[in-house]
Order: structure tokens, then C-alpha cells, then sequence
């Protein structure tokens, strides 16, 4: 005659089969962990810790524990207990308190796994940002003139100047032609109400803007002030 297989055995069995699915998931090593996934390890955890809890309460209604004796003093089974109940609660609270120490182990290794993971994107990251910094660097022309100062409400203030803005291009000018703020000055007047594409160099990022000359209530067509840089 077949024996039964009782219901907390079997939910057991597919506790392990879980518990060895996701150990097989997690050592495979083109799989990746997320927090989401250590959350979720975490709440089986607590499960886990509910149920032993739930075992002992069970232990302490029929106060007898883990060790206590389940036969009298004539060795037979005692009559004031439920014996089977405890032996299952035992047995079970054993089967769960490996399952735990498995999960722990999980969890620690899991915890590892996100923390190497985000270390190498942190890594590939910063690598990233300075090759992107080396390419600007090489491909950024010399600038030719710094600003050195900016009046506030002015034509350079509107579009956008700013003291320590380099600069590499203004107008007509550029690098390779510009020769003194002469020419500066040149394009300037010959383009007042007209705008003029002016690029800067500004913490190491190209930036561009259109900047007008024009009359407003300060000094000169632009309100600020340039100066050369001398290579």
C-alpha cells in the first residue's frame, strides 16, 4: 500500500526545488542581479522566519521546546501532548532553519554580486567621461581671447557672455586669423544690429551663442570687456 506524502512535506519539497532554481539562476554568469531581486529574496526570508515562528508558538503551546521528552516515565508516548503535532513542528522548524541559512547565503552573495556590478558601471562611467574629455580637449581649437568682464543688462550680458568665457570664434574671427582686438573691434562695428555666432570655451565645454551689437545705456556696443590670450 503507497505511503501518503503529508501536505507540509510536499510544500517543503517545492520550498527546496525554488530555493535550488534561483541558486542555479544567480550562479549563472551571464544572468545580472537587481535590488528588485534581492528584495524579493528577502521577503522569502521573512517568510521563511514567519513560519519557524509560527513551528515554535506551536512548541510553546504544548511547552515542551526542541528537547523536550515526548514519552513519560514508562516510555510510553505522553498523553498530555500532541505528539505527532510536535514532531511535525520540530521536524519542520529543522527543515526551515536550513532553508533560512541557505537563503542568507543567497542573499549575501547576491548582495556582492549588485555592489560589483555597480562598482563596474561607476568604473565604465568615469572611463567614459574622460575619454569623452580627451576627445573634446584634442578637438577643441585654442581660444584666442578670454572675457574678463560682463556689465550687467548688456548686449554680451543677453546673450549669454560670461567672465572667463574663452573664446574661438567671433564672427569672422577665429583662431587661425585673429591677429589683435582690432579685429575684434572691426567686426563689431561693421555688424551693430546684427548678430554675430560667438563660441566659448566654458569649463571645458564648447559653447555657442548669438550675440548682437547694439546701443543700450553703457559703454560701447557690447558691455563687456576682452582681452587677449597670449600662447
Amino acid at each position: 500500500m503507497p505511503t501518503a506524502v503529508k501536505p507540509h512535506r510536499r510544500r517543503r519539497r517545492r520550498r527546496r526545488r525554488r530555493i535550488m532554481k534561483m541558486t542555479e539562476e544567480n550562479n549563472d554568469g551571464n544572468s545580472t542581479i537587481t535590488m528588485e531581486d534581492i528584495q524579493s529574496l528577502i521577503k522569502k526570508k521573512d517568510n521563511i522566519e514567519e513560519q519557524i515562528k509560527a513551528y515554535y508558538d506551536v512548541l510553546e503551546d504544548q511547552e515542551v521546546g526542541m528537547e523536550g521528552p515526548l514519552v513519560d516515565a514508562e516510555g510510553f508516548p505522553r498523553a498530555d501532548v500532541n505528539v505527532y503535532q510536535i514532531r511535525t513542528a520540530r521536524h519542520s522548524i529543522s527543515c526551515l532553519q536550513n532553508d533560512h541559512k541557505a537563503i542568507m547565503v543567497e542573499i549575501e552573495e547576491a548582495l556582492h554580486r549588485l555592489h560589483a556590478l555597480e562598482k563596474a558601471k561607476r568604473e565604465q562611467d568615469q572611463a567614459e567621461s574622460q575619454t569623452e574629455s580627451m576627445e573634446q580637449e584634442v578637438t577643441l581649437p585654442s581660444p584666442f581671447a578670454r572675457v574678463d568682464a560682463v556689465s550687467q543688462g548688456s548686449p554680451a550680458c543677453q546673450a549669454g557672455l560670461r567672465v572667463s568665457d574663452e573664446i574661438i570664434a567671433f564672427g569672422s574671427i577665429n583662431t587661425g586669423n585673429f591677429q589683435n582686438l582690432q579685429n575684434i573691434a572691426s567686426v563689431v562695428q561693421h555688424s551693430e544690429g546684427k548678430p554675430l555666432s560667438v563660441t566659448v570655451i566654458r569649463n571645458g565645454q564648447k559653447t555657442q551663442m548669438g550675440l548682437t551689437p547694439q546701443r543700450w545705456s553703457g559703454r560701447g556696443l557690447l558691455g563687456c570687456n576682452i582681452v587677449p590670450i597670449h600662447r
